[in-house]
């Protein structure tokens, strides 16, 4: 499933309680646009570089990291090197299916 221009998005497995979501990022510069959801989600940087806005905070994160984004804190990406980000979230995004 396409989300943007040069952004996928791949359900790698999903559960009532729970959802695994690969976004893969194609190109420097793709953007994950400014939102929000109830679900609380864990981010897995596989590959990649992004920053982050989380909140009132702006971060960046390379392969290897990992973080948690509470639910309802409003968050964006933007890529600077290609990547892959994988993502949990709970309870599972029924949106994505």
């Amino acid at each position: 499933m396409t989300t943007g221009e040069v952004v996928t998005r791949q359900v790698l497995s999903d559960h009532p309680d729970l959802m695994v979501v690969a976004f893969r990022f194609a190109a420097s510069g793709a953007i994950g646009a400014l939102h929000s959801h109830p679900h609380v989600e864990a981010t897995y940087v596989e590959s990649g570089h992004f920053r982050f806005i989380l909140g009132d905070r702006e971060e960046a994160f390379e392969a290897g990291d990992s973080f948690v984004i509470p639910s309802g804190q409003t968050h964006d990406c933007v890529c600077l090197v290609p990547g892959t980000l994988i993502d949990s979230f709970t309870p599972r995004r029924d949106d994505f299916l």
